[in-house]
């Protein structure tokens, strides 16, 4: 698993997620058509902060066939001062059943340094597979994709969670699943670069990898209101630490009522 908007992607949808009958249908009442929402990503060695890179999420309203389906996409791009040392062109996109939130087809296409992959997943609801160009996977009849996840994981009911809960998740990635969890750890009040909120906190169980050496050592903010965004996400790396700010949005669904002040 590479860094930046893997990372990004990866440490929102950890954000929150559940289990149960739920979890394999849900009903849109975050989010809407014509969203979008920017993120800085900052990396530290030394503690302090540089801007090393954007991202922006958007969702759209189309067709697959005959069903009605939601387009997300995201786009992750490292600053070109930065280019000559890592240069990162990212794009994710997610085909999400507006009925049921679980995802149909799945895009990535990831240049990161000298890394690249295009991946081309469909899932068969039908059957419980997933399909890409590496081949065909049984999956469970309730999973996500790292994209699908972050729109699904937003109409979650918080109230039904105490302080440290742990949330069970399935996730379909790299042509395997995981089977993983959050820590539900409260509300409380967060100051980002855009401005001070009330706010709901998580930490992930993360899967060992380049970037990360797993467990619990990320922590997660979105929104305390009705459009559950994500807010901050702060995590130590292999080298470093990383810290992602929400920086913009347009066309969400409700007012962003948990917002005290700005900057």
């Amino acid at each position: 698993m590479k860094p930046f908007l893997i990372l990004l992607i990866s440490v929102i949808l950890f954000s929150s997620f559940f289990v149960g009958d739920d979890f394999c249908s849900a009903k849109n009442s975050a989010f809407q058509a014509g969203e979008s929402i920017d993120f800085n990503i900052f990396y530290s060695v030394i503690g302090l902060y540089v801007n090393a890179g954007t991202a922006n999420f958007s969702v759209g309203l189309e067709k697959m066939g005959s069903k009605p389906v939601y387009h997300v996409i995201g786009n992750g791009t490292s600053n070109s001062r930065y280019d000559w040392i890592f240069k990162v062109r990212d794009t994710y996109e997610s085909y999400i059943d507006t009925a049921t939130l679980q995802p149909l087809k799945f895009l990535r296409n990831v240049e990161e340094g000298g890394y690249k992959i295009n991946e081309n997943v469909t899932f068969n609801k039908v059957v419980n597979t997933a399909i890409s160009n590496k081949g065909v996977v049984k999956i469970p009849a309730c999973i996500q994709d790292v994209l699908s996840a972050i729109y699904y994981a937003r109409n979650i009911d918080y109230s039904k969670y105490q302080i440290d809960d742990k949330i069970p998740f399935s996730m379909f990635l790299d042509n395997e699943v995981y089977n993983l969890y959050i820590k539900y750890l409260g509300k409380e009040e967060v100051k980002t670069r855009y401005g001070k909120f009330h706010a709901i906190k998580f930490s992930p169980l993360l899967v060992k990898g380049t970037i990360f050496s797993g467990g619990e050592k990320m922590t997660v903010w979105v929104s305390d209101d009705a459009n559950h965004i994500p807010l901050r996400i702060e995590s130590p790396i292999s080298v470093g630490s990383v810290k992602v700010d929400m920086m913009g949005y347009h066309n969400l669904r409700y007012p962003l009522s948990s917002m005290i002040s700005f900057r």
